[in-house]
């Protein structure tokens, strides 16, 4: 079909498209109206520096450019992040606040959830649906040009958004502390087992010196009240719930929305161009043999 020939056609059937337009556009507003929204919890953290061992490569003595060709955090302040996310920290958030609750709330909440049920598709919540919950929910982002990082949690209740933010920045930083203490300890364990066999009198001497370090280590640890990431931000939630964008959500709506009604009136049009014609105009365009 020839372009003008489509485009006539789309004139022709302007009604029809902008008819479509506006079922298209109040179906994608009753969806964005209908979703549940979520509050957002924020806090600004940082790599700790107030010791050697709790600092992470983007703090220490480096060359002038490593940085900016490997931003990725390193040391204890990589291992917090990574905890944030851990199969462990969902089960923390399990066992201190009612997360499957909620969970299996919004899961039988809404059209789906009716559709679930009529079908037999209910089921309880359990520490996979926690460990994804957080996934999803959780966004960890480095601010660019600067070595903090910003902490995001989404939840539908906005006291425990706030509280659960808490929860896993202090379990992050504790599981950090945990592991050092227990490093420490086991090693200053085998340097005394070793000290009381060695005879030698200079390898005894380095022996010591290697102890006093595992044992700052620990007084550090024990003294210290931030050896992964120090809070620049405490956690704060916002006011109003702001997920999903609904603003910007209906802002898409309006350019998709009449874009959608277009391509399905053109899809159309092409279709039922592409169809056979009908016996009596088939004959109509039939020569008819000379006499």
């Amino acid at each position: 079909m020839p372009l003008e020939t489509l485009m006539l056609r789309l004139w022709q059937w302007r009604g029809r498209v902008v008819l479509l337009a506006l079922l298209l556009f109040g179906a994608g507003a009753f969806t964005v109206f209908s979703l549940p929204r979520s509050f957002v919890a924020e806090a600004v953290v940082a790599p700790s520096e107030t010791t050697g061992i709790a600092t992470s490569s983007l703090l220490s003595a480096s060359p002038a450019f490593s940085g900016l060709l490997d931003p990725r955090p390193a040391g204890n302040f990589a291992i917090y992040l990574g905890a944030l996310r851990s199969a462990e920290a969902a089960m923390q958030l399990v066992e201190v606040t009612p997360l499957l609750a909620v969970l299996a709330e919004r899961h039988a909440a809404g059209p789906g959830g009716a559709l679930r049920q009529v079908l037999g598709l209910q089921r309880e919540m359990d520490l996979d649906d926690a460990r994804n919950w957080l996934t999803r929910n959780l966004a960890v982002t480095q601010t660019l040009g600067s070595v903090t990082w910003t902490l995001s949690l989404a939840h539908p209740d906005r006291d425990q958004a706030l509280v659960t933010l808490r929860h896993l920045h202090a379990f992050a930083e504790a599981k950090v502390r945990a592991d050092l203490e227990d490093m420490a300890r086991r090693r200053v364990v085998a340097l005394e087992a070793r000290l009381a066999r060695e005879q030698d009198l200079y390898i005894r001497q380095a022996l010591y010196e290697v102890m006093a370090q595992q044992q700052r280590v620990r007084l550090v640890v024990a003294a210290d009240e931030a050896v992964a990431a120090r809070l620049v931000s405490a956690p704060l939630v916002e006011q109003r719930a702001s997920l999903p964008n609904r603003p910007l959500l209906l802002l898409l709506l309006l350019v998709t929305a009449p874009l959608a009604a277009l391509a399905v009136a053109a899809a159309a049009i092409l279709l039922s161009g592409l169809r056979p014609a009908p016996a009596a105009t088939r004959a109509a365009y039939r020569m008819e043999p000379a006499e």
